[in-house]
């Protein structure tokens, strides 16, 4: 009896793995944005989905997973050749995406390497086309026409590049230092450049400062001289109304004209000027204001007889001037005896006392 309970066990825990077993190979959950290819006695049977899947054991066989989505691949720098023979080493990153497992799966070994030495070939192809510069300046050509070209190369693989990029370019060492000596050159061309208009563009600020100043100077000086002007103008107004409406006696006009004199010497520089003739008059004036007109008065017949007797007598006979005396023979007969003389002095005037 133990035995065969034993025996029992044992078949039903082989039972039990049969089973298991049979489930799990029977049974597939695929993760999504995955396929399995399906294979029956060695040919391709299915493709399976995202989700639950059934195969029959033991006569299907499932193939490892491939990825659905877009994957990203780093190929190392490749030397090429430019058009002008400059040595370049080129890194490039893939970013592609399978489109059809069974395709990927069957029609080629190793799709990422199949891409890796595709990129390699066109991009010699594609940088053979140009220069050095032109590689350096024209990433956007070169990874369009890659994209294309591997896009188009690719498609039967079951795989979709979707976008190239141009990770680095490494020119030789020399190419380096040439292309550093240039751009240093070129800097300093445009610091020059920039120097030379700050200068030119301050010197014109200057200039226009300059004459903008010039301008308003003389505007302000035009003006203070259109007021000044006018300020002189109202007030030889004002003085010349003031004395027309005042009637001011010739003997004050007389006293004032006396009063001028002694500043035409006033300079420390004046040693020699001119008397005007209308001396006399203004010295009659004040003679006859100041004491005068008495003696005027006691000798006036007198004085008319000695006119009318000059009037009758020839011109030789006319007194001859004073010493010290102002005016002419003429004027100092016509002067009063009492008048006295004046002197003249260098710079000043001098009253001279008897």
């Amino acid at each position: 009896m133990a035995d065969l309970a034993i025996a029992g066990i044992v078949a039903l825990i082989i039972a039990l793995l049969l089973v298991a077993t049979v489930v799990v190979r029977t049974v597939w959950i695929v993760p999504q944005a995955r396929a399995r290819n399906v294979e029956r006695f060695g040919r391709y049977r299915k493709t399976l989905q995202p989700g639950l899947n059934f195969i029959v054991p033991f006569v299907d066989r499932v193939k490892p997973l491939i990825d659905l989505r877009e994957q990203v691949v780093a190929f190392q720098g490749q030397p090429v050749i430019t058009e002008d023979n400059v040595v370049v080493h080129i890194d490039t990153v893939l970013f592609f995406q399978v489109t059809d497992p069974r395709a990927a799966d069957y029609e080629i070994v190793d799709y990422i390497k199949a891409i890796e030495q595709l990129t390699a070939t066109q991009l010699r192809n594609v940088i053979g086309t140009l220069d050095l510069e032109a590689t350096l300046s024209s990433r956007d050509r070169i990874n369009t026409a890659l994209r294309g070209v591997l896009d188009d190369a690719s498609g039967k693989w079951g795989i979709r590049v979707t976008r190239v990029e141009i990770k680095a370019i490494e020119p030789p060492q020399s190419i380096k230092d040439a292309m550093e000596k240039q751009m240093r050159a070129e800097r300093e061309k445009r610091a020059t450049i920039l120097q030379a208009e700050g200068v030119r563009q301050s010197r014109i600020l200057t200039a226009e400062g300059e004459k903008q100043g010039a301008i308003l100077q003389a505007e302000g000086a035009r003006q203070a001289a259109i007021l000044k002007a006018e300020g002189e103008a109202k007030a030889i107004e004002q003085v010349f109304t003031s004395i027309h409406q005042n009637d001011p006696d010739p003997k004050l006009l007389a006293y004032q004209y006396l009063q001028t004199l002694p500043k035409l010497a006033a300079g420390e520089g004046n040693t020699f000027w001119v008397i005007p003739g209308e001396l006399t008059s203004a010295l009659r004036a004040v003679s006859a204001a100041f004491g005068g007109q008495a003696e005027q008065v006691g000798t006036a017949e007198g004085e008319n007889g000695r006119t009318a007797a000059r009037r009758e007598e020839p011109a030789a006979h006319v007194p001859e001037p004073r010493p010290g005396a102002v005016g002419g023979p003429e004027e100092q007969a016509a002067l009063p005896d009492h008048t006295p003389p004046f002197e003249l002095a260098p710079g000043r005037v001098e009253a001279a006392t008897e």
